[in-house]
């Protein structure tokens, strides 16, 4: 299978037939073979109906439903699952992604030597104020704290190779975060290609403004597990060890003053109660350290790695 498109979607009966035909008709133009998986994430309309029809009608096109909403990022998942294409594209259903950028995309991946390349909407026809201005914000933080310079890290419209889709597990909100995942398995060919952005066509927006802030927590959680997820005491044992440090440090300041001058009150002075609250900050972190680290020894997969390819050994 020379490529998978995946297609995550919610309630959008009516785009699906015109998008799938439009993919078709670029696929069949470059020869490719090919596959479409439209996951629907708990549609209410009669989104199922309509996929069921379109696999009738041609049997490249392969569906998986949800029983209820669980998000784009489990939706995704289970696509990559599913892949069987050597190059993996993830576009959306509302029509606004074009599959006019399939073959660029699929050639930056299989002759381009790239692991993952990003959609960048340059030009937007949804520039709202109140969509814009977070999306910036988002992408800068983003962009600062991964260190991966992309800027649009949101967008649909993406390409991977086969290698990239089975190493990463997509969960949470964190599907604007893939580059980020793959970035820590290991793959450091991280490109963009500026793609179309077209005009919503049929029904509204499902994301509101609280993705923004789910996404930062995402984030968040990718860096820190990324970084530390293997070794949580290198965390929690630094911050545990200084915080300790500087109370038992305020703690002989008190004690030499006490001793210094006999009239020194311990007890009245603040540097007592913040004495006491590093002390205790400082040894719960080494504790939850410690947790950390017997958890993570005896987890199943605390020796799994990722393995690119061998040399003289058999596969496995």
């Amino acid at each position: 299978m020379d490529l998978s498109i995946i297609i995550p979607l919610k309630d959008e009966a009516e785009s699906l037939p015109e998008l799938c035909a439009w993919i078709e008709r670029v696929v069949r133009q470059e020869g490719y073979a090919w596959e479409v998986i439209l996951v629907d994430d708990g549609s209410t309309d009669n989104s199922w109906e309509v996929i069921r029809r379109l696999g009738q009608q041609n049997p490249a096109i392969r569906g998986i439903r949800f029983r209820r909403n669980y998000g784009k990022s489990a939706a995704l998942n289970e696509g990559f699952k599913a892949a069987t294409g050597n190059v993996v594209i993830t576009m959306d259903a509302d029509l606004q992604d074009s599959p006019d950028e399939i073959p660029s995309l699929y050639r930056m991946i299989t002759e381009g030597g790239y692991d993952l390349v990003s959609g960048w909407k340059k030009k937007r026809y949804d520039n709202t104020l109140t969509k814009n201005l977070p999306s910036k914000l988002f992408n800068a933080a983003t962009r600062h704290m991964s260190g991966i310079r992309l800027h649009d890290f949101n967008c649909g419209l993406k390409s991977y190779s086969r290698k990239v889709v089975k190493s990463v597990e997509v969960y949470g909100e964190m599907h604007r975060y893939i580059p980020v995942l793959a970035k820590w398995a290991g793959f450091r060919n991280i490109g963009e290609k500026v793609v179309e952005h077209r005009k919503r066509k049929y029904g509204t927006t499902k994301f509101g403004w609280t993705r923004f802030v789910n996404g930062f927590l995402d984030l968040a959680t990718i860096l820190f597990v990324g970084r530390f997820g293997k070794r949580p005491m290198h965390f929690f044992g630094l911050w545990g060890t200084l915080c300790f440090l500087l109370g038992f440090a305020i703690s002989i300041y008190l004690v030499v003053a006490k001793l210094v001058f006999a009239d020194y009150s311990l007890t009245n002075k603040p540097g007592f109660f913040l004495a006491l609250a590093f002390m205790v900050i400082g040894t719960q972190l080494f504790l939850a350290g410690f947790i950390g680290e017997l958890v993570t020894r005896n987890a199943p997969e605390r020796n799994f790695y990722l393995i690119d390819e061998t040399i003289g050994l058999p596969a496995s």
